[in-house]
């Protein structure tokens, strides 16, 4: 029962996401996370020396990152894991810190630069400058527990959404191209090992993340005005 005390807001926001997981109203959500999946691609580019071409979003919850050179087994590998890792960092922030309009406002600010530089369709355009210029006005114009909220919101329906698209697309049905696919093609090894080892590793992320930031109490006061 303290456990539920100390964190019913964070279990019901958890619920309510769940239980409007197949609504429309969820898809924008989705949508923002798949972005992530890209951005993480397009990070491990930067990270071991490549570059990226274009950077793709398609509103069926789709995408495509195009990357040249780097490191072909972590840019592949990337795309869940990195997502996965930046939810949960987002959700720590959120609740183990002071700077959620900062972290909003960066968020904001990073979906914007993408789209002038790597964003070529008019979805993903027009999604990633809606979405963009909704947490840069977050986090300007709104407090402290708007802006942690919607961290809140971000971090858990990655923590949800990753494990889930990691199962469908990589063992449920192995047989569609997905980033499982092409790291077998290139280095061997069905999609369901690939697959499989994945979704291990977003548990044990996830879980290893729960354990970590789950202190005594992270429920949410809505009286701080900063």
């Amino acid at each position: 029962m303290r456990f539920i005390s100390s964190h019913w807001q964070l279990l019901a926001l958890t619920a309510l996401i769940f239980a409007l997981w197949h609504t429309p109203v969820v898809v924008p959500l989705k949508i923002l996370i798949v972005f992530l999946h890209e951005f993480a691609h397009a990070a491990a580019a930067w990270l071991t020396g490549g570059s990226v071409e274009q950077i793709s979003l398609s509103p069926d919850q789709g995408g495509f990152t195009i990357t040249r050179g780097g490191n072909r087994f972590a840019i592949l590998s990337a795309g869940y894991l990195g997502s996965l890792l930046i939810g949960a960092v987002l959700l720590m922030l959120a609740l183990r810190s002071d700077a959620d309009r900062w972290v909003t406002g960066a968020l904001g600010l990073i979906l914007l630069l993408v789209t002038v530089f790597y964003v070529r369709d008019l979805f993903a355009a027009t999604f990633c400058i809606a979405t963009g210029a909704a947490l840069l006005g977050m986090a300007r114009f709104l407090g402290h527990a708007p802006n942690d909220m919607a961290l809140r919101v971000i971090g858990l329906g990655s923590l949800i959404y990753v494990p889930f698209d990691i199962f469908d697309d990589t063992i449920a049905r192995a047989g569609l191209p997905s980033d499982a696919h092409m790291l077998g093609a290139e280095f061997g090894g069905p999609t369901v090992l690939w697959g499989a080892l994945w979704l291990a590793l977003s548990l044990a992320v996830i879980l290893t993340c729960l354990r970590h930031i789950l202190g005594a109490d992270t429920n949410l006061r809505f009286d701080r005005t900063a």
